[in-house]
């Protein structure tokens, strides 16, 4: 394996928008960091409101500008749109140095990490709320549940992974934009693929796949989202769990689908410029004011049934309502984020592609819990008849 590049301490964070928050607060703390966006008029405002004036250097964000201060070792944090990352990642292989966003995994950056893995840089993707801490919750719901249960022990396993930002008070639209309107339209139009009543299924219109799902008490509208079936290999399901439900979706208030009904028609008959101009319309209507608390709900649950009646079960809930200073997305997303880059700066991540992954599960929950965010773990007593 190719040596690590060893890290300088320099991060660059690419961004300002909904996600960003604490995380950076908790690099700049130990780390040189500097902020690029769009004019450094933002990036000063967004200082302004993490309490970071003067401890982060600002940036006008573009590409040969940041070619020309990247060095070898340095740490790329972008929080810009999935399509922007490959351009980015492509500059750090070029540069020497290490990239991270929480973005899911595409088939190019796949590649572009084996192209990383040779030449000692790191890329970290998935390393936010969802994917992120969904991740983590699962391979230690499936850790545990292999030691408990037992690996090698034939059950049906029922696995339910449901994550989403909504109001704190709930308003008629059961929704408002705590992070990128285009993104929330972009993921609707992305057919769904999951394991239902033991086989798979697809769902080109997610939101028609929706049912309703308990979480702490309170019923919320869950619906499918992406692909869910190759995360069945990701988390290292046993091969002697026969797979009754596989399904990793979205969360929203009870009501939301009713309160979509006029977005959903844009969403399933519009072209890309009219989705585009629904979002600019729906953030500018239902925008997380500062006014507004947002809310983060992330349910991770696991139950096997095996033979004789013998059952196991258990569930991760995140329950978070932001705060006047920062919203609970932007919490979540960042400080994982930053726990992710800061095992990139103290190199405890070998070169290569990565994600929030079953080795650093434990480190991470208690990571986050120091920083606020503080996950519950509900495990009833197994039953054995």
């Amino acid at each position: 394996m190719t040596d690590l590049v060893p890290p300088t301490g320099r991060v660059h964070w690419i961004g300002t928008g909904l996600s960003t928050g604490s995380g950076l607060r908790v690099l700049a703390t130990a780390h040189d960091v500097l902020l690029w966006a769009r004019t450094e008029e933002k990036a000063e405002l967004c200082l302004t409101r993490l309490g970071l004036t003067g401890q982060v250097g600002v940036r006008r964000f573009g590409h040969d500008a940041l070619a020309a201060e990247l060095r070898a070792g340095d740490v790329v944090v972008s929080m810009l749109p999935a399509p922007e990352h490959p351009a980015l990642v492509r500059l750090c292989l070029d540069r020497g140095a290490h990239f991270a966003c929480s973005s899911y995994t595409s088939d190019e950056l796949v590649a572009l990490g084996q192209q990383a893995a040779e030449r000692g840089v790191v890329v970290l993707t998935e390393a936010g709320l969802d994917p992120g801490i969904d991740h983590l919750y699962a391979h230690l719901l499936i850790e545990r549940a292999r030691a408990e249960f037992g690996a090698d022990t034939p059950a049906s396993a029922v696995f339910t992974s449901y994550c989403g930002g909504l109001p704190a008070e709930p308003n008629d639209f059961r929704y408002r934009f705590s992070w990128a309107p285009r993104s929330v339209l972009t993921a609707l139009r992305t057919p769904a693929r999951y394991v239902r009543d033991g086989s798979e299924h697809v769902a080109d219109r997610p939101w028609e796949a929706t049912t309703s799902q308990d979480v702490g008490g309170e019923t919320f509208e869950v619906y499918p989202n992406r692909d869910s079936v190759p995360f069945v290999e990701q988390y290292q399901v046993p091969g002697t769990w026969r797979l009754e439900t596989f399904v990793r979706g979205t969360v929203r208030l009870a009501g939301w689908r009713e309160a979509w009904s006029e977005v959903f028609a844009v969403v399933r008959d519009g072209d890309d410029d009219q989705v585009t101009a629904l979002a600019a319309e729906l953030a500018e209507k239902y925008p997380m004011r500062e006014r507004d608390l947002d809310r983060v709900v992330l349910s991770v649950a696991l139950s096997l049934e095996g033979g004789e009646g013998r059952r196991w079960s258990g569930e991760y809930v995140l329950d978070l309502v932001g705060a006047p200073e920062e919203t609970a997305m932007a919490r979540t997303v960042s400080l994982t984020l930053a726990c992710g880059v800061t095992d990139v700066l103290e190199r405890r991540t070998a070169p290569g592609l990565h994600r929030a992954t079953a080795g650093s599960a434990a480190r991470w929950l208690g990571f986050l819990a120091e920083h606020g965010v503080r996950s519950e773990l509900r495990v009833p007593a197994p039953s054995n008849p």
